[in-house]
């Protein structure tokens, strides 16, 4: 499990996260949602130590990971996976080469074990065999399931899924929805993902915070949206729900 506690930030006058607490429980799909500017991503970067909160804590099991110096979040990094919005695959390296990666930055595996847990990984995300192909060669719903590999390289504890739909037609986007729900209740992950797609929120939100102005506004499960009294999500769900229909008929 995951804690947030009381998480303020600032960029200079901008006041983007104003006392945000929440869990994120393992074995779970935690997701935060929210409009452009409402600060999900800059709460998610602020978790995982790209972004330094003003105030507030942020605990992994009991672990205080903000009052930690960096040798000891080291230990932490070790058990997180990350999904990038755009993948961040290295284009000049094969998909072999890039889920094994963080086993060669990490670990002091001999290769053959590495080279097992990559096509363990591969295999997985119903990639096998596609070792050697570039990420030039891979279509975008491809890259996303190599980016999943190699997130879950480590075995990690945690998962920080950005965005992973963006981009994505609505037929691939379910695909990665249902891989993302699956990973995470086969291994017991604390996943935590960024979106603005209502159809993951309504397809694996087993936990959701919205955020408004920076501000938490409302928590609950996907079952519990159609009853909220939250006007700002509502509104959010609405104009989501309308785009979202307006794209698929494009």
């Amino acid at each position: 499990m995951i804690e947030i506690k009381n998480i303020h930030k600032t960029f200079g006058e901008n006041y983007v996260l104003k006392g945000i607490s929440s869990e994120f429980k393992e074995g779970m799909n935690n997701l935060i949602i929210g409009g452009s500017g409402s600060g999900k991503t800059t709460l998610l970067k602020c978790m995982v130590g790209l972004h330094e909160p003003d105030e507030g804590s942020v605990i992994y099991d009991g672990r205080d990971f903000t009052r930690m110096n960096f040798e000891e979040r080291i230990e932490i990094r070790k058990e997180i996976g990350m999904l990038f919005q755009s993948s961040a695959l290295f284009d000049s390296m094969t998909v072999e080469e890039n889920v094994m990666f963080p086993l060669n930055m990490f670990t002091n595996q001999k290769r053959k074990e590495k080279l097992d847990r990559v096509n363990f990984c591969l295999e997985r995300v119903n990639l096998t065999g596609k070792n050697k192909l570039f990420p030039a060669e891979l279509s975008g719903g491809m890259k996303k399931r190599v980016g999943i590999a190699r997130a879950i390289s480590m075995q990690p504890r945690y998962l920080f899924v950005d965005e992973p739909n963006s981009g994505l037609d609505p037929k691939t986007s379910i695909v990665i929805d249902e891989l993302i729900n699956e990973i995470t209740e086969e291994y017991k992950i604390t996943t935590v993902v960024v979106t603005h797609d209502m159809n993951s929120v309504m397809g694996i939100g087993d936990n959701i915070i919205f955020l408004y102005n920076g501000k938490k506004e409302w928590e609950g499960s996907n079952k519990d949206i159609a009853r909220s009294e939250s006007k700002e999500l509502n509104d959010f769900v609405f104009a989501s729900r309308f785009m979202q229909a307006a794209k698929e008929k494009l």
